[in-house]
């Protein structure tokens, strides 16, 4: 099983991006911001963080994003989830679990159907 240290304090810092896509279904697309425009290759497996899917016009702290994440909980929604600091907030709002954590190059990603 994989092991994502806890966070035991949520930081103000702007760290995350957060991009709300209304479709049939509502995406939550959160990435860690130094990701975005990045893509990760290990075996047969990719994870491509585009810019045109994660890139919100504005930064999240980890404190708005979990607030953000917990309210887009409610709705029947979507979401996509690229970075070990975004993956500590999702687990923390309790949107995602270890178990469904997985790693492309060392980079963790959660995928969530609501």
């Amino acid at each position: 099983m994989m092991r994502i240290k806890p966070y035991k304090h949520l930081t103000f810092s702007l760290i995350m991006r957060i991009k709300i896509i209304n479709s049939y279904r509502t995406i939550v697309a959160v990435a860690d911001d130094d990701l975005i425009g990045k893509k990760f290759e290990e075996g047969g497996l990719q994870l491509d963080v585009k810019e045109n899917f994660y890139k919100s016009e504005k930064k999240f702290s980890e404190k708005e994003a979990l607030e953000i994440i917990q309210d887009m909980m409610k709705e029947d929604a979507t979401f996509n989830i690229v970075g070990e600091k975004s993956i500590r907030v999702a687990l923390k709002s309790g949107v995602i679990e270890e178990e469904t954590i997985r790693k492309v190059d060392g980079i963790p990603f959660a995928l969530v159907l609501l």
